[in-house]
């Protein structure tokens, strides 16, 4: 009679030491709007390797805890950030050597915050600190481990997802103006849209905004279509990752 493993316990006489060993990590990359303008949060480490360099806030994943749980812990240990509107995995990334101190992979997530509020570096990070995208993914401000690379990929998918997601509300309040909305847009693709197209692709449209509240002229809230993509098509940005 043919007997069944159970699903949580290894066949009989698996060996596990026979394939090496890795560790897990998990990394957050957190965009804001801070005046306009596409910022990234940063932690400057405080402990080796890499110590007093600037990282995106993550850490080793505990044996007990999901991915998404191990993301929740650090954006709130490393930064104080207890909650984003959007927190998703993007990528993984495991080359050898990306950490001088052990085979890791780690799982990079996107965080999207409309405001940071005030930033609390902790556990083994020194500081916390908005910084301006395009001075990251220029090479103008240094970063540890491969985080240049995950942070450059990060902002390619939020250009991207802004086209067929609904990501854009996710970087306003619960309730915005529709010139706060296009701002999103203009400040991740670096470019220009004209406000009467905006508001025409955006309002006339079933299902993109709605009002506020009742007799509010002026602000709206998202309405259901966001679920199933994004109203604007992306423009060329007019600046470009330098390599």
């Amino acid at each position: 009679m043919l007997t069944k493993t159970p699903r949580n316990q290894a066949p009989s006489g698996y060996d596990a030491s026979a394939f090496p060993a890795f560790a897990v990590a998990v990394d957050v990359v957190i965009l804001t709007l801070s005046d306009g303008v596409p910022h990234v949060l940063l932690v400057r480490r405080g402990e080796a390797p890499f110590e007093g360099m600037w990282a995106i806030p993550g850490g080793f994943k505990r044996p007990t805890e999901t991915l998404d749980v191990a993301a929740q812990r650090e954006l709130a240990e490393e930064t104080g950030v207890r909650e984003a509107t959007l927190l998703t995995q993007f990528r993984a990334y495991g080359d050898p050597g990306r950490d001088p101190r052990l085979n890791a992979v780690t799982v990079a997530y996107l965080a999207v915050v409309p405001d940071v509020g005030a930033l609390e570096a902790g556990t083994d990070a020194a500081a916390a600190a908005l910084i301006p995208v395009s001075d990251v993914v220029n090479g103008k401000v240094e970063l540890s481990f491969d985080h240049l690379q995950i942070v450059r990929d990060a902002v390619e998918r939020v250009r991207l997802e802004l086209e067929v997601t609904g990501i854009a509300p996710a970087f306003v309040g619960r309730t915005f103006t529709l010139g706060e909305l296009r701002g999103v847009y203009e400040a991740v693709w670096d470019t220009r849209l004209d406000d009467d197209a905006f508001r025409t692709s955006i309002v006339a449209a079933n299902g993109w905004v709605l009002p506020a509240e009742a007799g509010s002229a002026e602000l709206y809230r998202a309405g259901p279509a966001w679920e199933h993509g994004g109203p604007i098509r992306r423009v060329p940005p007019t600046w470009e990752v330098k390599a």
